[in-house]
């Protein structure tokens, strides 16, 4: 899985719009090796962020869970910190 694809079901506060366009994206990317397509294959590569965005956004939408949710600085501190630890010297 792509690094930069993070994790974004049961957290507080919800996903927000934004960072599962960010996802999509970074799926797009990642499967077509694409960073920026050309003009050619701009239309393709977006209506393709878009639906995977849509599919998410659903998928988000029905999953559920009896799990309290997760708090985003205390998920992103731990992964600063595990970060830390497999990049120091």
């Amino acid at each position: 899985m792509c690094r930069n694809i993070k994790p974004l079901f049961n957290f507080e506060p919800p996903v927000t719009e934004d960072e599962i366009r960010a996802a999509s994206l970074q799926f797009v990317r990642k499967v077509s090796g694409f960073n920026q397509p050309s003009k050619a294959n701009e239309a393709a590569f977006l209506a393709a962020v878009d639906e995977i965005a849509a599919v998410t956004r659903t998928l988000l939408q029905s999953l559920e869970t009896n799990a309290p949710a997760k708090n985003r600085e205390e998920e992103a501190a731990k992964a600063r910190a595990r970060s830390a630890q497999r990049f120091s010297p």
